[in-house]
């Protein structure tokens, strides 16, 4: 395709779509998972040191800590990139509408 646009690697693994087009179910499910996934790991390895550091736990507190945060951090991240994805379709659905008319 040579009108798609070079994102920088961090744009292409969380938001790859120009938003001029409406996404599909499957992209929309793509960018929700991607972003459920990448934020929630960061958080759980950016915690981990932290914890460590703070007070020193059993390896069973230390999981059960990790596995709170990246639960916690899926479903909202999750809910965050579902509110994306929904914002950018509309937005996308206004600007056609708008070009259509003109």
């Amino acid at each position: 395709m040579l009108g798609r646009p070079r994102f920088l690697l961090f744009r292409r693994l969380l938001f790859p779509y120009s938003g001029e087009e409406p996404l599909t179910r499957a992209q929309g499910r793509r960018v929700i998972v991607s972003w459920a996934l990448f934020f929630s790991l960061v958080l759980s390895v950016a915690t981990l040191p932290i914890i460590l550091i703070i007070k020193a736990v059993s390896v069973q507190e230390l999981a059960l800590i990790l596995l709170l945060t990246f639960l916690t951090s899926v479903v909202i991240f999750g809910a965050m990139a579902w509110f994306v994805v929904i914002m950018v379709n509309r937005c996308a659905r206004f600007v056609q509408r708008r070009s259509q008319r003109a």
